[in-house]
């Protein structure tokens, strides 16, 4: 049984996160939970999942966390970043989810690293803002990092199949979102709601606003160049409205190894 901790739990990933350890409690167990600002989910997570470790954003959603929970989690409860620091670090997690959103998943990812955790990665903007740092610190610690979201995840099992010697062109795929069919005068008329609505994948709203603009596809871009040590050069982007084929890799001899699902977070 692998025992994880999970940073960003209520969120659209963490929430598929404990989904996938709902349907296989004999492989994982859960040892740490780190939230943003909603108590409720999470306290309802909390005695689903009996962690040892719990995290909020600041001090006073920990006491009303608290005041929610059973008098044994009183002293596990922490915020802040140092809270996250303390979720990443449980001594008895063998792996560490990062589905936190933006700058927030860097430091606790880190600590991780240093204790010898293996990282599940969702968090992109940790690779984008410091991708070198974070690779050089994972191989210094022997950590295995593993992508989870669905396009690098594609590409690390498409990389399976042969030598990274001989890859020609990493293929990322992105379906074009809600706005891909809009000319120039129908995006003067977009509204926010609209620009939520992603057409195949049921994702947290800063993601699917990224995703709206394309803005993510550029960051995930940037982030299969840290994590897979390859020249952007070596990186197209092709539209593909289905979101079935998640991403392919293209060796020097021609062929093309492609990873296909339907577009459900759970599987990656």
């Amino acid at each position: 049984m692998k025992s994880i901790s999970l940073l960003g739990s209520t969120g659209s990933i963490g929430k598929n996160v404990l989904n996938v350890v709902r349907s296989f409690p004999d492989r994982f167990r859960v040892v740490g939970l780190s939230a943003g600002r909603n108590i409720t989910e999470l306290a309802v997570q909390v005695q689903e999942f009996q962690p040892e470790c719990i995290s909020v954003a600041d001090q006073s959603l920990a006491a009303q966390l608290i005041a929610m929970l059973p008098e044994e989690y009183r002293e596990k409860v922490f915020w802040g970043e140092e809270g996250n620091r303390k979720v990443a670090t449980v001594p008895a997690a063998e792996m560490v989810v990062s589905a936190v959103v933006g700058a927030a998943g860097l430091l606790p990812t880190l600590a991780a690293i240093a204790e010898g955790k293996d990282i599940g990665l969702a968090n992109k903007e940790t690779l984008v803002m410091a991708g070198r740092l974070v690779m050089e610190s994972a191989q210094k610690h022997k950590v295995a990092l593993l992508p989870i979201d669905s396009e690098h995840s594609a590409i690390f099992q498409a990389l399976e199949a042969g030598r990274r010697d001989d890859v020609g062109m990493i293929i990322l795929t992105a379906s074009g979102g809600p706005f891909r069919t809009l000319d120039k005068e129908g995006l003067r008329r977009v509204t926010p709601d609209q620009a939520l609505a992603h057409p195949n994948w049921d994702m947290g709203r800063k993601i699917s606003i990224d995703s709206a603009t394309m803005m993510n596809k550029g960051l995930e871009v940037i982030e299969a160049c840290r994590l897979f040590d390859v020249p952007v050069e070596k990186i197209r982007v092709v539209v593909h409205p289905e979101s079935i084929v998640h991403s392919l890799v293209e060796y020097i001899d021609g062929s093309v190894m492609a990873q296909l699902g339907i577009p459900d977070m759970r599987i990656p």
